[in-house]
């Protein structure tokens, strides 16, 4: 193999993959939508990227199927004309999942899957664990503060992190040495029609987990774990299970928590990024951690240096007047997390939350759930549904979850065009932006006014 071409190069896991390759000294060419700060950085990098779905603008390096390698994104329509030429002429086409694949069984893979939670458990192990001397690679779902990359190579490290995605069944193509599941409440029902379907890919996937390895399950899931022989399970959560914290304190912005474990236990723990949700997912990546072998003052250390990941809780604005933060939660229970966390941190603030629903067929699915999650907020502004792969689905709009939102609520409906007219630090002391669309899009313009 001497090139490979990535369909959708600018998506989070795809460009980890494209950096991987990149370092390795093969040369990388890809398509992509639209140009993007990850895209940017690539093409930095040495990548050759082109955003017209035109076989013509596709390097000579990669039209020799004999030694090119071609990576596509489920996310990818099949009337896509490159991605049609590859198949049409006979060349090795992978889906980003498999690729992941071979590289857990060429390494030991450390997986982290999940509804919500993957990318910070993730992105915290992986820092665990190359602050320790065990070291690892990982192919990450967003960019982490610490290294400003979504992706951590390692020559030493026998283990590679690995965010372990349910979306089109890919977590199917890893072999696991060990692996946490998060969380299991159903999503992608446009995928799988139900939850019991849902349920029963994640069975499917414990049961890939390596003999000799582990499983780390929340307390709180309602599959059923199928697992081979030789594979140890444990159970974890905030107050009970094999792994658990004792005496949390939150206050004065920060939180601390011993850690207990059948391994070893690990007092003062004190997260970088306090926020309440990140004590599950701290609990998860030092259990990962411990089995793999980190120290305990090695965790400790990581714990609090841990710097987070961009869109997930993050912090563009931290005054004592105002305060913005964005995060990436677009399903029901992940928008109902951050909203308790955000109240919790700020108790007796005027708090307002701007919505962008992610998918048509999320928003049909999930729309009273997302309502009845947004009510917990006194003042709500909804922008219209982002549609990512999707076409409009009649009838399914932003309105159907505002009509539901509770009556003791202010809410409204907002263009994005119209969204900074919305922006005014008279009218809030913290604001939150969440979604998994393109809002992101405004936060540099958001902090702008808000620091003005």
């Amino acid at each position: 193999m001497q090139a490979v071409y990535f369909i959708g190069i600018g998506g989070i896991g795809m460009s980890a993959i494209a950096r991987f390759f990149l370092n390795s000294g093969i040369f990388v060419g890809g398509y992509d939508r639209t140009p993007s700060p990850l895209t940017k950085t690539l093409e930095e990098e040495g990548a050759v990227i082109h955003y017209e779905d035109d076989i013509r603008l596709i390097p000579q390096a990669c039209k020799e199927k004999n030694n090119c390698l071609v990576i596509y994104t489920p996310a990818i329509p099949d009337t896509h004309s490159e991605l049609n030429f590859f198949r049409e002429n006979g060349f090795d086409l992978q889906k980003r999942a498999q690729v992941l694949g071979t590289l857990t069984r060429s390494l030991k893979g450390l997986c982290v899957a999940g509804t919500h939670g993957k990318t910070t458990t993730s992105s915290m192990l992986a820092h665990l664990l190359n602050q320790s001397h065990i070291g690892c690679n990982a192919f990450l779902g967003g960019i982490t503060k610490n290294y400003g990359t979504n992706y951590l190579l390692s020559k030493e490290s026998p283990y590679v992190v690995i965010e372990a995605d349910e979306f089109d069944r890919s977590f199917h193509w890893l072999t696991p040495w060990a692996s946490v599941i998060t969380s299991t409440d159903a999503d992608h029902l446009d995928i799988y029609g139900t939850e019991e379907a849902y349920l029963d890919s994640f069975s499917k996937y414990t049961s890939l987990i390596l003999p000799g390895g582990a499983l780390i399950l929340h307390t709180d899931l309602k599959m059923v774990p199928q697992t081979q022989e030789g594979v140890a399970t444990y159970y974890y959560s905030i107050d009970k299970g094999d792994f658990h914290a004792e005496n949390v304190k939150i206050g004065n912005g920060r939180i601390t928590f011993d850690f207990v474990s059948p391994i070893e236990n690990i007092k003062d723990i004190e997260l970088g990024v306090p926020v309440a949700i990140n004590i599950d997912n701290g609990i998860a990546a030092m259990a990962l951690a411990q089995i793999a072998g980190a120290e305990s003052e090695e965790i400790k250390q990581a714990m609090l240096s841990f710097g987070g990941v961009d869109r997930r809780f993050d912090f563009h604005v931290k005054q004592d007047k105002i305060v913005y933060i964005s995060d990436y939660a677009h399903h029901p229970e992940e928008i109902k997390q951050s909203i308790l966390s955000i109240k919790q941190l700020y108790e007796g603030k005027r708090i307002r939350v701007i919505f962008q629903p992610h998918l048509y067929t999320r928003t049909r699915d999930f729309y009273k759930e997302f309502a009845e999650t947004l009510s917990l907020i006194n003042d709500v502004v909804l922008l219209d549904i982002y549609p990512a792969r999707e076409e409009p689905i009649p009838g399914i709009t932003s309105k159907l979850i505002l009509e539901n939102i509770s009556l003791n609520t202010s809410k409204q409906l907002c263009k994005k065009e119209e969204l900074m007219n919305l922006i005014n630090k008279d009218d809030f002391d913290v604001l939150v932006t969440l979604g998994a669309g393109d809002i992101e899009n405004f936060a540099t313009e958001i902090t702008k006014k808000l620091m003005e």
